[in-house]
C-alpha cells in the first residue's frame, strides 16, 4: 500500500513537470498575455500539487503508524510495580529473572558498617573481580555491614547498568551473611524511585537516601521527599550530610520522617555529638542512628549511637569491628583504647576528598590496582603517600 501511495506521488510530479503551455502566436502582445497565462496556470498546478503530495505523506504515515502500534515489538526494559501506591517504573536490566531467594531482606543490624569504595580498572570500568576481592575482605575482617554504591563508591559516576553489575556481584558474595545498604539517592526523585527500585528487585535489604544536594529543600520538603520514596516498601536509611549536600536535616524533621514504618535509620554525618542525645529523645529507641563521620563515631555510639558507616572501615575492617563492639557494650576505655591506632587514618584518609586517599591506601594494601577515581576526582596527590603510610603503619597495618 505504501509503495502504491509512492507510485502515486511519482505520477503527479511527472504530469506537473510535462505539462507545459505552448504560445500559439509570435506577436508580442500576445507571446505577453501567454506568459501571463502560464503563469497563474504554472501557480494553480504546484498548489494542486502541494496539496496531493501532503495528502499523500499523511495517508502513507498513517499506513506506516498503524502497522508499527499493532505490531508486538520484544523490549529489552523490565517493568516492576509496586504493591503500595501502584508505582510503575522501566529501568534497564542486565538480568532477565531474579532468585526469589535474593529478595529475603536481612534486618539492618548494630556495628561497623563499610562505605565500600567501586574499584576500576586503569581503563575507568568497574573491576568487577577487585569488587568481589574487596567484599570477601570485609567478611573474613568481620564488617558488620557493607554500604555500597554511598557516596565513597562514587555511585553519581555510574550508569544503571553498572550499578546492576556491582549490586548483583556484591548479593552474590554477602547475600544472607550481612546486611546489604544501598545508596540510592540524588536530587531528582523519579531517578531515587528508580534506583531504589532496582535495589529491591536485585536483592538488597535497605536503601539509603541522601539528602537532595544543591537545591536547597525546606524541611517540609524533605519529610514528602523521604515518605515518597519510603511508600515504595523499602527499607529506609535517611543520610544528612551537610558539608557535601548545603541541606541539614535537622532532629525534628527526622523525628517526623521515622514516623513512617519504613523509614529505619538514620546515618549522621555533621560530626555534632549533640544531635545523639537529641534525636534519642524524639526518636526513642527503635530508629537505627549510624555515624558518618569517622573521627567522632566512637563517642557517637558511646553517647547511645548504633553503630558507623565508615571510610576507614574499607582499610581496617577487623579493628573497627572490634572498637564500635566495645563502644556498645559500654566498654568506654577499651574502644577509646582501641581508636587511638586508626586515629590517624580517620584524619589522614580525608586529607584530599574521599575516596582518592582510601583508594590509595587500598592499593597499597595491595586490595585493589590502580587507584583509579573517575573525573571529576583524581588519583592521590603523590605529596601525601606518606601521610597515609604513616596512618597505614600506626594502625598495624603495614
Amino acid at each position: 500500500m505504501v509503495n502504491a501511495i509512492d507510485a502515486i506521488a511519482k505520477k503527479v510530479a511527472l504530469y506537473h513537470k510535462e505539462y507545459i503551455f505552448q504560445p500559439s502566436s509570435n506577436t508580442e502582445e500576445e507571446n505577453i498575455n501567454f506568459q501571463r497565462i502560464m503563469i497563474n496556470s504554472t501557480n494553480q498546478r504546484k498548489n494542486v500539487l502541494y496539496s496531493t503530495s501532503f495528502i499523500l505523506l499523511i495517508l502513507k504515515l498513517s499506513l506506516i503508524n498503524a502497522f508499527l502500534t499493532t505490531r508486538q515489538i520484544p523490549t529489552t526494559f523490565k517493568t516492576v510495580s509496586t504493591t503500595q501506591n501502584n508505582i510503575q517504573k522501566n529501568y534497564f536490566s542486565l538480568s532477565s529473572t531474579t532468585n526469589p531467594e535474593e529478595t529475603k531482606r536481612l534486618p539492618l543490624c548494630k556495628g561497623s558498617y563499610v562505605a565500600i569504595v567501586t574499584p576500576f580498572t586503569s581503563t575507568g570500568s568497574v573491576d568487577l573481580d577487585a569488587m568481589r576481592k574487596l567484599l570477601k575482605y570485609h567478611l573474613d575482617g568481620g564488617t558488620d555491614g557493607i554500604c555500597v554504591l554511598g557516596t565513597t563508591g562514587e555511585s553519581a559516576t555510574l550508569s544503571m547498568s553498572e550499578r546492576e553489575a556491582v549490586l548483583k556481584v556484591t548479593v552474590e558474595e554477602v547475600k544472607g551473611k550481612i546486611p546489604i545498604l544501598v545508596g540510592t539517592g540524588t536530587i531528582n526523585p523519579e531517578d531515587v524511585k528508580i534506583q531504589t527500585i532496582q535495589a529491591m528487585d536485585l536483592g538488597a535489604d535497605a536503601a539509603m537516601v541522601v539528602t537532595p544536594y544543591y537545591v536547597k529543600p525546606p524541611q517540609r520538603g524533605l519529610v514528602k521527599f523521604f515518605n515518597t520514596i519510603a511508600d515504595l516498601g523499602m527499607p529506609i536509611v535517611l543520610y544528612n550530610v551537610p558539608g557535601r549536600t548545603a541541606c541539614d536535616l535537622v532532629p525534628e524533621t527526622i523525628a517526623i520522617c521515622a514516623q513512617h514504618e519504613n523509614i529505619i535509620g538514620v546515618k549522621e554525618a555533621t560530626g555534632d555529638l549533640d544531635r545523639v542525645s537529641k534525636i534519642r529523645s524524639l526518636c526513642g529507641d527503635d530508629l537505627l542512628l549510624f555515624s558518618g563521620d569517622d573521627s567522632t563515631e566512637t563517642e557517637f555510639v558511646l553517647l547511645g549511637g548504633d553503630g558507623c558507616i565508615s571510610v576507614t572501615a574499607n582499610v581496617a575492617p577487623s579493628a573497627m569491628h572490634e572498637m564500635i563492639t566495645s563502644a556498645l557494650n559500654g566498654n568506654a576505655d577499651v574502644a577509646r583504647t582501641q581508636n587511638e591506632k586508626l586515629k590517624l587514618l580517620h584524619k589522614n584518609l580525608f586529607i584530599e576528598p574521599s575516596p582518592m586517599p582510601v583508594k590509595w591506601a587500598l592499593q597499597r594494601l595491595g586490595l585493589i590496582n590502580p587507584d583509579f577515581c573517575r573525573l571529576p576526582l583524581d588519583v592521590l596527590d603523590e605529596k601525601y603517600y606518606p601521610d597515609i603510610e604513616n596512618a597505614l603503619s600506626a594502625a598495624d597495618l603495614i
